[in-house]
């Protein structure tokens, strides 16, 4: 696994007479910057919350070219995925709800569609430079949604001469991929311009998978300026899904359709080094279209989700040991659903959702003494359905720069509001919803060690949740109940000689309801899909003069529980899962690809009744230009 664990003294108004103000710190030249985690670019090394840097060009590397897969070897969370790719795929973040874990793409919020989660099925790294994985309460930057954690993609930049690249591999189950990209600057004009295709039969009847994504991320700074910069993202996907069911229960027709678009202007603009302003303004939609939906019940339904956002952000530097980030976030959604063969009974045929979000925020990052980062923040959300929440943070890291030791600690507040589909579901009922609530913190250590060759760490991480929203017995929502998700997440990271390496990661995780007022689980069942125990392993190596590069690739999951409605729960079978691969660069241009997916070829579920995929075997090659 190759995955990187990334975890002023002069006044704003000496800048504004024209003396350039100092960084607040001094960043050696090979020390990655990270943003999720401060909304600042800082030292990963000096991050104050728990997080893991995952660079796109590894995963092109390890021949991952989805999104989900990769986050299976993120300390902390747990990804799902409802059988084969192109199914429903979710990510639950040290044990919490999938849409408490909010999902952003250059700063913009993606968690969309009638339940208020993001569904990683159709979402690849087209386009992607690096995903920044932020555990632990974020409400208090990034709001609703962020109770458990934060999930941010960075699209590349494009720089320097015109370079292009595609690429194709296919395999197993009739799978073919196409990947083409192509980015450079002219000036203070770059660009970014990329697109996959992916189709694919997997392994049932009626589960055929066909997704087409693209990318475009424009940037232009008039007459070379280093102060103003205008960007535009735009992001499109078309996924057709085939839904066969559980095995129990196999659906021969039913098909889902999924189109995706979202447009993103946005300005940045530092008029002194101490003094930075960022504007995105963003509009993203989304369409699902299940026809023919043959599940004798609902019938066919149509759902159309869409939102307009506006995010401004203000970074000031009053002085090197202090920097004030503040900014207004605003958020218009709307959602409905066709469903005409729906029974009356279970509620109308057309329903539809409107709700507002308007938002403030504030942070101040100090260093009142050398190697030690304080954060503290606070923010209120007003929602035109429910009311107002407010949030707040206490984050801190300290470095033992002789040693290599990082300690960092952090505790906060989060929220997550009721997602449309809960509303909806809340017939004849006259109260209204309350946002589930949470309190978290931990505490953890890193250490480097024999001239970085060898890092590892430890994080500790408990979550108090309140308001727990869940169904009763005719299916109306309701505050049911209270639960706790605790744990310890590890990483290590080791090269012994030069290319090769050797990195695993462990979670143990304790997620149980608290409270027995939720009817379907009774008090200190198991959060349910949730797994005790996860580790992953990789060992690589790079040889023949660097041509050829291969891995090995491990997971073992264990301690999964599933809900039996008026019952206990009931045990997921154990799973250990491999895969290998290898690249061998013919020349500077051209690259040939070869893996085995399921390498064992072990029969697992991760949803009961929907079974993974068996052993595969798939090749390809890239050509850069």
């Amino acid at each position: 696994m190759l995955l990187r664990f990334r975890g002023g003294a002069i006044s704003c108004a000496l800048a504004a007479l024209g003396v350039v103000a100092l960084a607040s710190t001094a960043v050696p030249a090979d020390e990655p910057l990270v943003i999720t985690a401060t909304r600042l670019a800082i030292p990963e090394s000096e991050s104050p919350a728990a997080i893991t840097v995952i660079e796109v060009s590894d995963l092109a590397e390890r021949q991952i070219n989805r999104v989900a897969d990769a986050l299976r070897e993120v300390p902390g969370l747990d990804v799902v995925q409802t059988g084969a790719p192109g199914q429903l795929t979710s990510v639950f973040t040290r044990g919490l709800k999938s849409e408490q874990t909010q999902v952003l793409i250059d700063g913009v919020p993606l968690n969309q569609g009638l339940a208020g989660l993001f569904n990683f099925a159709d979402l690849n790294t087209t386009g992607l430079d690096r995903i920044e994985v932020q555990r632990g309460p974020q409400s208090t930057l990034y709001g609703p949604r962020a109770l458990g954690g934060t999930i941010q993609l960075f699209t590349r930049r494009g720089e320097g001469p015109f370079a292009a690249a595609v690429s194709f591999d296919g395999g197993t189950f009739e799978s073919f991929r196409e990947r083409a990209s192509g980015s450079g600057s002219v000036g203070g004009f770059d660009y970014l311009v990329a697109a996959s295709r992916l189709d694919t039969n997997n392994a049932r009847p009626n589960n055929e998978y066909r997704s087409s994504n693209a990318i475009v991320s424009l940037g232009w700074s008039p007459s070379s300026s280093k102060t103003l910069r205008f960007g535009l993202l735009v992001t499109a996907s078309n996924n057709d899904t085939g839904n066969p069911g559980p095995v129990t229960f196999p659906k021969p027709r039913d098909n889902l359709l999924t189109k995706q678009f979202l447009i993103a202007p946005n300005v940045a603009y530092a008029p002194f080094e101490c003094w930075k302003h960022r504007l995105v303004v963003s509009y993203d939609r989304e369409t699902q279209t299940n026809d023919p939906n043959d599940d004798g019940f609902v019938g066919p339904t149509k759902a159309f989700f869409h939102r307009t956002q506006i995010d401004y952000q203000n970074d000031l530097e009053l002085a090197k040991w202090l920097t004030l980030t503040g900014g207004l976030f605003y958020a218009r959604n709307a959602a409905s659903q066709d469903r005409p063969f729906f029974p009356p009974s279970f509620g109308p045929v057309k329903i539809s959702d409107r709700t507002n979000e308007i938002a403030g925020f504030v942070q101040a990052s100090l260093r009142p003494v050398t190697n030690l980062l304080v954060v503290i923040g606070g923010r209120v959300d007003s929602f035109s359905d429910f009311g107002t929440i407010g949030t707040g943070r206490l984050a801190a890291s300290y470095q033992f720069k002789s040693t290599g030791t990082t300690l960092r600690s952090s505790y906060a507040t989060g929220f997550s509001p009721p997602t449309i589909q809960d509303k909806i579901f809340r017939q004849n009922v006259e109260t209204i919803l309350d946002p589930e609530r949470s309190r978290g913190f931990d505490v953890g250590v890193e250490q480097v060690l024999w001239g970085k060759r060898l890092k590892f760490g430890i994080n500790y991480f408990y979550n108090r949740l309140s308001n727990v929203i869940g169904f009763d017995n005719n299916f109306n929502t309701f505050n049911l109940g209270r639960a706790r998700t605790q744990g310890v997440e590890a990483f290590a990271r080791w090269e012994p000689v030069d290319k090769l390496v050797l990195s695993a990661t462990y979670t143990y995780l304790d997620a149980r309801r608290t409270s027995s007022a939720d009817i379907t689980q009774p008090d200190g069942a198991r959060l349910p899909r949730r797994a005790r125990n996860q580790f992953a392993a990789t060992l690589s190596y790079q040889c023949l003069r660097d041509r050829l590069t291969a891995g090995l690739e491990g997971r073992a999951v264990n301690g999964r529980e599933e809900i039996n409605f008026g019952g206990p729960n009931s045990d997921i079978p154990d799973y250990a899962v491999g895969r290998l691969w290898a690249n061998y660069q013919i020349s500077a241009h051209v690259k040939i690809t070869a893996r085995v997916e399921n390498l064992t070829n072990r029969s697992y579920e991760e949803v009961p009744g929907f079974p993974a995929l068996s052993r595969g075997f798939y090749g390809g090659f890239e050509w850069k230009f």
